[in-house]
This record gives structure tokens, C-alpha cells and sequence, in this order.
């Protein structure tokens, strides 16, 4: 059973109601949320996307209504007309709690089977159910109150832009594949045999391609493809504010960036983002947060002990030490008295990141505990406690390894766990921004025994250490930016290479030859030949950004349809099969794996 409108029309939504409104002649549309029968009357909770008005029917007020109204149920679509008026029995928790809705007519506009979620807020069922439902899903008013945000965030970022003398262009979906960095998902084309598009990992090449042909200000709310391996915050398909800028520096672009935040997150949450936004070298953070992401909000630093226990008789240190490493630990103030149990879990948990073993010293209050203190001389442990800054009733864990990175991890995931488990951040309702400047332009790859770019290969170096790219490239900065927020990156740019003959010593540097650069990025390489303009720019991660303004730490939360941890959509079943005439026409023949 389902109704036709027939002319009928919505002269409002169901939220938009208060005191002032009473008296006046409306029709609604929606979900019933629920329905209640008393007797001689029937209450039925109308809700969109605005909120919930309860409507009223009575066999008094109109016998067909009230009929009609008592056979709907839950999520039932319809349409309810009738006179607002005062509610008999106020409800102070609901925004239109002062009001209803004398119900004279009621249209079933269409049926709903039992949903096998139940439509409300703070649902906790499974996920791949949520996703499998997505369209009921989407009906719980918290989901629709993040899309509502999203939708806000999106009109202020444009307006932001557009009155700053940005240019909204888009870019190609299907393009070259110019495989440096993540896996691209790959688009076989018919009228080429053979060969294929990829999905874009990003807009750089494009957007730096805009600032050769005198744009001078372009962004663009992208959508971008990544084929790899997801963690929990991660998409194969994701959307980022990409923007770039033409005679600039680091400055310029880091500027524009932090007056946009500002203005977002004042028009959205109402807070105040204090300018300018602090700026820490990734040296800095790596030495003192183990992370090029850290988390401000909390202290527990690293500090480096090596110095302090080089001559120790503790063959764990000074093998780390002989091996060129460190040893270095955190406080974990008032946590002396933590059990052996966590303390153990967490040397277990340290392996995961390739550490051997974890070290600790309990300064109580009568004593001091540590299984490593018989290896370590007074002078030692006194220059451990004051190096630290301990005071009595502070636990001290220590990594050491040979290799510093290895240290460095450990002790910065070692820092974010403790957060979680001591719960220090639990009620933090603080926003804390930082700057992490300075990268490292490349790193090695053991594997590959070549450099790769820790960005990617158009960053351009510090003019300072250019010299450097032939002779130590490991020692070269780059002119490059992430904009961190409570230890997640909201964003990252860079200024970007505008030399053609610097363009080529990078590739060189990451082992491409000439022809294998002119291969993959020819096109831009022809267009550096035609005045290119300085230029940088930064990317936002949208979806990210939502996270933060909306509150939620689930980033399937944010998106309309997204895909589970497999990449897999389980309301479209994508990926799937397809015809074998579609992959005739092709010239693709499939091999199943499964059948090897």
C-alpha cells in the first residue's frame, strides 16, 4: 500500500517548530520513528532530517485519521496534515517539545518491512550491517547531523577560497598511471588494447600543470584513489582539499592554510584557533614525540640517556650503543605502582615495533624498583632519575636498539598507548594545531637499495641543501609541511620544483634515467620548459577534517557509502564480476587466483 501525493504539498519540516507556530495550518513528511495507541488516540513521532514532531489523532478529531494513523508502523513514509498546537505533556528534551501536530489527514506514502537496524542515535550494532543498510543508517539522525556538517564545511572552504582569489578547477579523473609511492587503481580502455587509465592518487601533477598556465590560485575538493593496504582511518577512495599557489613560499602557503582553519572552525564549532599555529622541524618532533605527527595535548617526552649509561654494565645498552643506536625512555608520572601484568603487556606490546625488550624504573616512595638496577652504578641511576626529571612516585621506561628509528617508534607509540590506557585524554575537548616543517626529502630503501621520496618526487629541497643531493642525500630538507591536529596529519604541501634541470637531478637521485622520467613525467617536464612560476600548495584530508568537527574517530562515519577494511562495499557488493562480453570487448582475460 502506498499513496500518491496528488497535488499535496510540504509547507514544512518537522524541526522547525516552536510556540510561535501555533495556530498554523501544515503538512509534514517523513519516517515514523514510533507509534503509540491510548485508546481513543494515536501518536505518531514524524521525523526527518530537521528533528521529531509528535502528531496527534483522535477518534473525536477526525474517525478516518485516526483509522488510518493506527495502522502505520515503524519507518512507515508519510504525510501528515493538520493544526499546530500547545503539547498537552511538554518534552523540554526535544526541541519541538512545546508543540503538536492535531493530526486531520495522514497519507501512507509507502510501507516499511521491520528495518534490521533500529533508526535511532549511538546505535551500536556491527558494522558490516550499518554498511550492508547504509540507506538506514543514514536515516539515524547523529549520521545525518554529520553530513549536515559536511555539506556546511564544503560551503565555507569555497567561500573562503573564492574570496581569496582562488580558482575552482577540476582535474581528470582518468589519467596516467606515474606509479612513485601508493598502488593506483588502474582503468583498462576499449579503444586502446593494452593499455590503461589510472584513478588519480592525488591532483599534483595537474594542479602544478594550472600554475604553468598562469592560473596563479586554484584548489579543488577532490576525489582521490589509493589502492593499499587500510588501517582503520583509511579509504580506498577519500576526498582532500587540494590547492595550489603561484609566486610563493612556505610562508605564504602556510598562512592562507591557517587563516582557512580558522575560518572553519569558527563558523562550524565556534572555536577560536589562535594564529599564528606553532611550527616544530621533524627533527624536533621525531627526538622528543617519536612521531612527524605528535600529540600535543599530553607531556611524557622523550628524552635521550645514552650519554647518561654509556659506560653501564647493562650488555642490552651497550650493544645498542657499540651499534651506533641510543637509549633513550619517557616518564609516566604517578605510575609507580602499576603491576608487573601492565608492565609486562606493555613489553610485549614494544616488540611490535621491532624493540627487544623494555626496561623500567619504579621510583617509590621507599625505593626504587627496577630489574635493570644491579647494572647500573648510583652516579647512573641518579643521572637517569634527574635527566628525566623524576619525582618520587614517576615510572620510567626505556627503549634501546641499535637502530634509532627503532627507538624513536617504540617510544612514540608506546607514548599514545599509555595515553589510551591511563585515559589522560578522555574528557580533552582541546583542539592542539602544530606545524611540522622540515622533512627529510628522501629516504633509503633497504629493499630497493635506492632513495624514494618522503613525499613526493616535486618537492623542492632547502636551497641550503641542494649541494647536498649528489654528495648525502640523506641529509637534504625539504620545503615541505603538514598541518598536525591532536597527533592525526589534517594536511600536508609543499613548495614544489620549478627548475627543469633540478626536476631531472631529483629523478636521477631516485634512480630513474632520463628516459624512464621522460616516460612517466614528460608532460611536465616539456611544460617547466615554459616559464614555470614558483608555486606550492597543501592538501587537507576532508574526510579527516569532518572527523574532527563532527566528533566521531571513525572515518566510515563521515562518509556516505564507504567501503569496510577489505576495500569491499557490502551494500553494492563492489567489487564484483562483470560480463564476459564487457571483458572481451576489452581484450582482458581474467585468471582466477583462487583456482591456481
Amino acid at each position: 500500500m502506498g499513496e500518491s501525493l496528488r497535488g499535496l504539498k510540504r509547507t514544512h519540516m518537522c524541526g522547525e517548530f516552536n510556540e510561535k507556530n501555533i495556530g498554523e495550518s501544515i503538512t509534514v513528511m517523513g519516517w515514523v520513528q514510533r507509534k503509540r495507541n491510548l485508546g481513543g488516540l494515536v501518536f505518531v513521532d514524524l521525523r526527518d532530517r530537521t528533528g521529531i514532531l509528535q502528531a496527534v489523532f483522535g477518534e473525536e478529531i477526525n474517525k478516518e485519521a485516526f483509522a488510518k494513523a493506527d495502522l502505520v508502523k515503524s519507518e512507515y513514509c508519510v504525510a501528515i496534515t493538520g493544526e499546530l498546537v500547545r503539547r498537552q505533556s511538554p518534552n523540554p528534551n526535544l526541541p519541538t517539545g512545546m508543540v503538536e501536530l492535531k493530526g486531520l489527514d495522514i497519507k501512507i506514502l509507502s510501507e516499511s518491512e521491520t528495518p534490521p537496524i533500529y533508526i535511532k542515535e549511538d546505535l551500536d550494532a556491527a558494522e558490516n550491517i550499518r554498511l550492508k543498510y547504509r540507506y538506514l543508517d543514514l536515516r539515524r539522525p547523529d549520521m545525518q547531523k554529520i553530513f549536515m556538517i559536511r555539506s556546511k564545511t564544503a560551503k565555507v572552504v569555497r567561500e573562503f577560497l573564492n574570496d581569496n582569489g582562488f580558482i575552482e578547477v577540476d582535474t581528470p579523473i582518468m589519467t596516467k598511471s606515474t606509479p612513485e609511492g601508493a598502488r593506483d587503481y588502474l582503468v583498462p580502455s576499449r579503444n586502446y588494447p593494452g593499455m590503461f587509465y589510472a584513478l588519480p592518487q592525488s591532483p599534483q601533477i595537474f594542479k602544478q600543470l594550472l600554475m604553468v598556465s598562469g592560473f596563479d590560485r586554484y584548489f579543488q575538493i577532490a576525489k582521490c584513489f589509493r589502492d593499499e593496504d587500510l588501517r582503520a582511518n583509511r579509504q580506498p577512495e577519500f576526498t582532500q582539499v587540494d590547492l595550489e599557489m603561484s609566486f610563493v613560499e612556505e610562508d605564504d602557503v602556510i598562512e592562507v592554510n591557517e587563516e582557512l582553519i580558522k575560518k572553519v572552525f569558527k563558523e562550524i564549532l565556534d572555536v577560536d584557533v589562535a594564529l599564528p599555529i606553532s611550527r616544530m622541524p621533524y627533527s624536533e618532533a621525531m627526538n622528543k614525540y617519536g612521531s612527524d605527527k605528535p600529540d600535543l595535548r599530553f607531556g611524557m617526552e622523550i628524552h635521550d640517556i645514552t650519554s647518561v649509561v654509556e659506560n653501564c654494565d647493562f650488555a642490552v645498552f651497550k650493544k645498542a650503543i657499540e651499534g651506533s643506536g641510543s637509549v633513550r625512555a619517557i616518564k609516566v608520572e604517578n605510575s609507580a605502582d602499576m603491576g608487573r601484568k601492565k608492565i609486562d603487556k606493555l613489553g610485549e606490546f614494544v616488540k611490535t615495533y621491532k624493540a627487544k625488550g623494555l626496561a623500567w624504573i619504579a621510583y617509590k616512595e621507599e625505593e626504587i624498583k627496577s630489574p635493570i638496577a644491579k647494572f647500573l652504578k648510583e652516579e647512573e641511576m641518579n643521572g637517569i632519575l634527574k635527566e628525566m626529571d623524576a619525582r618520587k612516585g614517576d615510572l620510567i621506561l626505556i627503549i634501546a636498539d641499535s637502530k634509532n628509528s627503532v627507538v624513536l617508534q617504540t617510544l612514540g607509540a608506546l607514548r599514545l598507548e599509555l595515553a589510551k590506557q591511563l585515559e589522560i585524554l578522555k574528557d580533552s575537548k582541546e583542539f592542539n594545531f602544530t606545524w611540522v616543517t622540515e622533512f627529510p626529502l628522501l629516504s633509503y630503501n633497504e629493499e630497493e637499495q635506492r632513495y624514494q621520496a618522503e613525499h613526493h618526487p616535486f618537492t623542492m629541497p632547502m636551497d641550503e641543501d641542494i649541494e647536498y643531493l649528489d654528495t648525502d642525500p640523506s641529509r637534504v630538507r625539504a620545503k615541505a609541511y603538514d598541518l598536525v591536529l591532536n597527533g592525526e596529519e589534517l594536511g600536508g604541501g609543499s613548495i614544489r620544483i620549478h627548475n627543469t634541470s633540478l626536476q631531472q637531478k631529483m629523478f636521477e637521485v631516485l634512480g630513474f634515467s632520463e628516459e624512464d622520467a621522460w616516460e612517466r613525467f614528460g608532460f611536465l617536464l616539456e611544460a617547466f620548459k615554459f616559464g614555470p612560476p614558483p608555486h606550492g600548495g597543501l592538501a587537507f584530508g576532508f574526510d579527516r577534517l569532518i572527523m574532527f568537527l563532527s566528533g566521531t574517530d571513525n572515518i566510515k562515519d563521515v562518509i556516505a557509502f564507504p567501503k569496510n577494511q577489505n576495500a569491499f562495499c557490502p551494500l553494492t557488493e563492489a567489487p564484483n564480476l562483470v560480463d564476459t562480453k564487457q571483458l572481451f570487448d576489452l581484450g582482458i582475460n581474467v585468471n582466477n587466483h583462487d583456482e591456481k
